[in-house]
């Protein structure tokens, strides 16, 4: 009987999981979510680091459900533009949020 009840429990921590994707709590991102938002981070920082006008050691690019916040400091209207492009151009990209501020 105990190990009946101990094997019911596993089992519906088991069901659990799998029907929230190993996501503790609701509204809380997957490890493949938390995965691909990463992915995406780093294929923007690297294109930004390419890029002859963003300066990527001023811009910081978080990812969270496939939107992407830029924030940071830009020296002219076509840095931060540029920035937001690059960003939207990336594959898995749901939305930007374009936080930028320029530098006066």
């Amino acid at each position: 009987m105990k190990y009946a009840r101990l094997l019911a429990i596993a089992a519906m921590t088991g069901a659990t999981l799998l029907a929230t994707g190993c996501a503790v709590v609701r509204g809380q991102e997957t490890a493949g979510a938390y995965v691909d938002d990463a992915a995406i981070t780093t294929a923007i920082k690297a294109k930004f680091a390419d890029d002859p006008i963003v300066s990527a050691a001023a811009i910081s690019v978080e990812t969270l459900n496939g939107t992407v916040q830029l924030s940071g400091f830009a020296k002219s209207v076509a840095e931060k533009n540029q920035a937001e492009m690059i960003a939207r151009g990336q594959r898995n990209v749901r939305s930007v949020r374009n936080d930028i501020v320029l530098r006066p």
